[in-house]
């Protein structure tokens, strides 16, 4: 556990984040204590719109009138600067801190950094959340003299937090509601096209709406004996695992159980499933007591989607997301050379290049790799 916070504030920050999953009007509260933690005056949590540059939802903390026009007039610098960090290599899962990122000639030369240094601001956080061609999440931090650069205790406090801030904004995006009582939690849940199942510490079904009983029927999903499984089983332990880890720690739940691949490499369409933790929060633990997880399975991730959004976030040159959307509905090297009419070699070189772009070394980690970075659909 890191020094820069106890285990206990970091479980209750975790608690409710998480808790903001089924009510977003908790962000307010959850923003500010990230805020404290980061001991920034700002913290901002926008959805943008890609094609026409506009901050589509915010929910900040600390952020006036002024602050937001800067931020939407930016947007499409802001947008190349996260985008040039990317194609350099730069991990999806890493804070983004501008003063270490960019030289100071370029920040000197920069509109937006310029506009942020009349308002005092000097350096800034940033992490990505969710990616695709079309949108981004972001959410941000900015500090002022006073306070001076972001540190590595700051940077250390949000690799902890970025796979659950990424559960509980991905699942938000999925999910689509203001609020699960416990009192129209079924008849919630069944209203959902997306298959939702409750689970105990031991993956017994505690409830499953009625797109998961169509998905255990004839679908990746199974619930055998009355326990939650998946056809394949590599996804199966997985799910099983972070199943567990919610019951006993959910802050140590991290990346596990955050976009799990359903069907095999093989599958013609990907069915990814994500893990919540339950156990803990006043609002989570309502929905079914007894139940420590809720695993909600999107049973339509397009893989040409999945590519773009993949291509969009590490730089991928057109023929190689060519090769990236043969990969992901499990071709071979040779089948994708095969049907794109180019030589076994030359998809071999655009597949290396993917994984060196991706920082992957197998098909089935770029196959996860893209659950991840692509927004499940409602």
């Amino acid at each position: 556990m890191t020094s820069a916070i106890s285990h206990q504030d970091l479980s209750d920050l975790i608690g409710r984040i998480y808790d903001c999953t089924l009510d977003p009007s908790r962000w307010d509260a959850t923003l500010d204590a990230i805020r404290t933690m980061l001991r920034t005056p700002t913290a901002q949590l926008a959805l943008a719109d890609l094609r026409q540059y506009r901050i589509l939802l915010s929910k900040d903390r600390g952020m006036d009138a002024r602050m937001h026009e800067v931020a939407g007039r930016h947007l499409p610098e802001i947008q190349r600067l996260l985008e040039g960090a990317l194609d350099s290599g730069f991990s999806v899962d890493e804070p983004l801190v501008s003063s270490r990122l960019f030289l100071p000639e370029v920040r000197a030369a920069s509109p937006v950094f310029q506009a942020a240094r009349s308002m005092g601001f000097i350096d800034f956080l940033q992490i990505a959340l969710i990616r695709s061609p079309t949108r981004v999440a972001m959410l941000t931090s900015g500090r002022q003299e006073s306070e001076g650069v972001f540190g590595d205790r700051e940077i250390e406090l949000m690799r902890l937090l970025i796979p659950h801030l990424r559960r509980a904004v991905t699942i938000s995006n999925v999910l689509d509601v203001q609020a699960i009582e416990k009192a129209r939690m079924a008849e919630t849940l069944d209203a959902l096209k997306l298959g939702v199942v409750l689970a105990n510490e031991d993956s017994r079904i505690l409830h499953a709406n009625r797109a998961a009983q169509e998905m255990m029927r004839d679908g990746p999903l199974r619930g055998r004996d009355g326990v939650l499984r998946a056809e394949d089983g590599a996804a199966s332990r997985e799910i099983r695992s972070a199943i567990k880890q919610a019951a006993r720690n959910e802050s140590g739940i991290g990346k596990t159980g955050l976009a799990v691949r359903l069907t095999g490499e093989d599958g013609e369409a990907p069915v990814v499933a994500h893990v919540l933790p339950l156990a803990g929060g006043e609002i989570r633990s309502r929905l079914e007591p007894a139940a420590v997880a809720a695993v909600f399975v999107n049973p339509k991730v397009d893989d040409a989607a999945s590519a773009q959004a993949v291509a969009a976030t590490f730089g991928l040159t057109p023929a190689e997301m060519r090769v990236l959307t043969r990969v992901l509905t499990g071709s071979t090297v040779a089948e994708a050379a095969a049907d794109l009419g180019i030589a076994p070699t030359t998809a071999r070189t655009h597949l290396d290049a993917i994984f060196a772009k991706t920082g992957v070394s197998r098909q089935s980690e770029l196959i996860r790799l893209a659950g991840q970075v692509t927004p499940a659909s409602r």
